[in-house]
């Protein structure tokens, strides 16, 4: 997903906007899908909304499972026809 480096902090903000719904959407979807909590970027403003934000304050191993079960539901959403 399309994000900027973070400068300074413990999460990024990538864009999904590719995949048509709100962020609210995509949290709730990946939530019931993955068992993985996202907050949607919309929380920050409405120039947020096809943002999610993703905190990186866990241990490697946390990450690296969290990281694992994103990359399925995205690939899972990319497979869908819209």
């Amino acid at each position: 997903l399309p994000c900027f480096e973070p400068y300074g902090a413990f999460y990024v903000f990538p864009d999904i906007s590719e995949f048509g719904m709100t962020s609210e959407d995509f949290c709730t979807a990946f939530l019931k899908a993955e068992n993985v909590a996202v907050v949607p970027g919309s929380a920050f403003g409405e120039c947020g909304d096809k943002h999610v934000r993703i905190s990186y304050a866990y241990s490697v191993d946390t990450l690296k499972e969290a990281m694992k079960r994103m990359a399925r539901f995205i690939e899972g959403l990319r497979q869908q026809p819209f």
